[in-house]
């Protein structure tokens, strides 16, 4: 495998300049000691990542998305829950690659990737990956050997961050560059204790911000100003969580280009590999396009008001191409932004005209007669259905299983990070039952109106 190695000052330039794109002109100290940890999977779920502390979901999140479309691609429904470590390292390594091959638009394009020094090449040994806490060293060395809770390691793995330092993780950096994604994966199969270590999560976002190039990821975000890791609470904004699951930085996550007061605000330019789900929807602050409810695989990252979880199924018709009458019920939701069901009589011929349907004057008129007969102004959402696209039929299964990731212990029953596992049901009534407490169900309705989600723990996943 080939690689080359960057001079010093260059490697110090692009340093200084990753460092102000992702942390701003001011790295809190207490911040990157909450992004500083590796990728470590669980004691109880063997395919599952650990999160250490609040921040580096946008990482982790994404990663785990992508190791779980790979089981789904590649196991079997009966053992997929069975993986050992080297399988696990694999699953691992195939995710990074998915990610960074997204950035690059070119195929055979080179890519910059960060490691540590070797403790031979400086005079601090310490900083060397191999000398910064493992999985392994945290699980073998700061506890007992009949003890391999979650909570005890991330605890231990908390404690030995204390005295991590910024600028000495910064002066130890050293980029190398490797020819195409083939050569990507075999730089971190030889380094997989890298990744497990204590700098694995900001080495590879690191190399991800590298790879793509700072000019690009500017020109992609909506605010080039703005860090990608929020300087005072240390969560990623949305455009950090679109380059790890796009390869695009953009700050929107609704299909194409959407012109609001005379900007164009750019958001995904095709479907996604894996999707994305977000709370802030059934807030009405954003607006999820196609591209991310639908996927190419039944994977989504969710996304609350503080934390970002995974879910998904092995359901792979959930994620088939929308129906006309999925399309239509999109439409229509456009010109019914409170979610009453209904449209107002005179946003018919809009309506027809967005979903290429007949939309001349006077057919609009007999239209309109017909589906509002009282004369009320409004169109009711069941009615135009009815009229348009009651012969359709639906694709999505009526029941189906689900299953839930959250990384943080402390928000997992028992502190056990294991896969939530939910029996769903798609309701046949258009009315929608709301529980603004039961934020996975409110969620969940933003993809699929009507389900209904019983999960074998008793109670609903939490999502921060």
């Amino acid at each position: 495998m080939k690689m080359d190695k960057k001079t010093p000052s260059v490697v110090c330039k692009e340093v200084q300049d990753i460092s102000n794109i992702l942390w701003g002109p001011s790295l809190k100290i207490d911040v990157f000691r909450r992004w500083a940890q590796g990728f470590h999977f669980s004691n109880e779920e063997p395919t599952a990542l650990l999160q250490c502390e609040g921040g580096p979901c946008a990482v982790l999140a994404p990663v785990q998305a992508f190791i779980i479309k790979t089981l789904l691609e590649t196991d079997s429904l009966e053992d997929w829950r069975k993986a050992g470590s080297e399988k696990c390292n694999k699953l691992l390594v195939k995710a990074v690659c998915d990610i960074l091959s997204q950035v690059k638009e070119e195929v055979d394009t080179k890519f910059q990737l960060f490691e540590l020094c070797n403790a031979e090449d400086n005079d601090d040994p310490d900083m060397s990956c191999e000398n910064t806490p493992s999985q392994s060293n945290l699980t073998n060395g700061s506890m007992n050997d009949d003890s391999k809770d979650d909570l005890r390691l991330i605890e231990s793995s908390i404690s030995l961050r204390q005295n991590l330092s910024a600028d000495k993780f910064h002066s130890q950096l050293r980029v190398i560059t490797v020819d195409n994604i083939a050569a990507v994966e075999a730089f971190y199969n030889e380094r997989i204790s890298m990744l497990q270590n204590t700098y694995g999560v900001l080495l590879l976002l690191y190399s991800v911000i590298c790879s793509k190039g700072i000019e690009q990821i500017s020109e992609e975000m909506s605010d080039p100003s703005e860090s990608l890791i929020d300087i005072i609470h240390g969560y990623g904004n949305q455009s950090l969580i679109n380059l790890m699951l796009t390869g695009r930085a953009v700050g929107h996550v609704w299909d194409h280009e959407q012109d609001v007061g005379g900007l164009k605000l750019r958001g995904l330019i095709k479907q996604n590999e894996v999707g994305f789900l977000a709370l802030f929807e059934h807030l009405r602050y954003c607006e999820v396009g196609s591209f991310f409810k639908n996927p190419k695989h039944p994977v989504w990252v969710v996304g609350s008001e503080t934390h970002l979880t995974v879910l998904f199924s092995w359901e792979k018709s959930l994620v088939s191409p929308e129906t006309a009458g999925e399309v239509a019920r999109r439409v229509f939701k456009r010109f019914d932004p409170d979610g009453n069901n209904f449209i107002q009589s005179s946003s018919l011929q809009d309506v027809l005209h967005e979903l290429n349907l007949v939309s001349e004057t006077e057919y609009v008129e007999i239209m309109r007669r017909k589906l509002d007969p009282e004369g009320l102004g409004i169109i009711l959402l069941s009615a135009f259905m009815d009229e348009f696209y009651s012969d359709e039929k639906r694709t999505t299964p009526d029941v189906f299983t689900l299953f839930h990731y959250n990384g943080l212990p402390h928000s997992c029953p028992d502190g056990r990070v294991v896969y939530q596992e939910g029996s769903a049901v798609l309701l046949e009534s258009d009315v929608q039952c709301v529980f603004e407490s039961n934020q996975i169900q409110t969620v969940l309705q933003t993809k699929w109106r009507n389900i209904e989600v019983n999960w074998k723990s008793g109670g609903s996943p939490s999502l921060n």
